[in-house]
Order: C-alpha cells, then structure tokens, then sequence
C-alpha cells in the first residue's frame, strides 16, 4: 500500500461538492433536520395522512402513467406523470390501503417536493436527501420502503425522457 505522504508530486485536492436540490424539497429537508425525533416522526405521520392529497384530480391528463404492485412494496403503487409546456414535471401517486406509513409520507413529501422540476433534475436527485427526512434509524429499519418511491419516479422520468431522445431523432 502507498501512502499519500510518500509520494512527494503529490497534489492532494479537496472539493466539497454541494447538491442543490429543488426549493420545495430543500425546505422539506430542512424542516425535518430541525425536527427532535419525536417530532420527525410525527411529521412523517402527518405526511402519510395528507398523501391521498397527491392523487389525480379529475380532469387531468398525465404523459405517462404507470400503476403496478412491486415485489418489495405491501400494496399497489400508481406513479402518474404531467411535464407541462415549460418541461417542467407534476407527479401524481396512488396507493393501495395496505401500503405502508412511511411510503405514504414519501409520497406525499416528493410530490410536493419535487413538483415543477425538471424530469431530468428528478431523474438526477442524488438519494442522500432521504435519511436527512426520515432518519437514520427509520432508514435502518425500512431501508426498502424509503426509497422506493423515489426509485419509482425516478423510473418514469427517465420513461418520459428516452421517449423525448427517440421523437426527436425520428
């Protein structure tokens, strides 16, 4: 093994890379980061309760929509997609009544989070946000679930984004 301080015409630099995230979902994060944890979690709570609140309303027409029950998730999930004329993306989800608390309180956070970002940005979004809301311990317990959601959306705007490479070289 070769140390650093062994090699002389060494240059060692250190660059502290700063994601940003997109204004809603950085003000989500920084809500819960100044939450105790009790206070977290009952947040989260209050999350999973408002997600019915992210469903389609009537009327709406979506470019893509995608509803299916996944191996590593309790009940059906449906990811429906909108990117408006500006290309910027409103996602819609429906849940089955088995799913559980903490994918409900994603739901809800990453619809309101991420509405009217990019899909590309979306399909960008590094992870690390996600134990910044929930916790570490919550992501301990229920690696899975927390990130399930995100992995889904995620999923249909890189759909919606291939579909948009592929019109345009027809």
């Amino acid at each position: 093994m070769v140390k650093i301080s062994d090699c002389p015409s060494t240059t060692v630099i250190c660059a502290r890379v700063e994601v940003v995230y997109p204004k809603k979902l950085n003000q989500i994060i920084n809500l819960f980061e100044s939450l105790p944890e009790d206070e977290r979690r009952e947040t989260l709570v209050s999350y999973a309760d408002n997600a019915q609140r992210q469903e389609p309303r009537e009327a709406e027409n979506f470019d893509l929509v995608d509803v299916r029950k996944d191996e590593e998730c309790t009940d059906t999930v449906g990811v429906y997609l909108l990117v408006d004329e500006d290309g910027k993306a409103h996602i819609r989800m429906t849940l089955g009544p088995e799913v559980q608390t903490l994918t409900r309180a994603m739901t809800a956070i990453l619809c309101k989070g991420l509405d009217r970002s990019t899909p590309q940005e979306i399909l960008d979004l590094p992870s690390d946000f996600v134990t910044r809301i929930v916790g570490m311990e919550l992501v301990r317990l229920r690696s899975q679930t927390v990130y399930y959601v995100l992995t889904r959306i995620k999923s249909i705007c890189k759909v919606w984004l291939d579909r948009q490479r592929m019109a345009q070289v027809a």
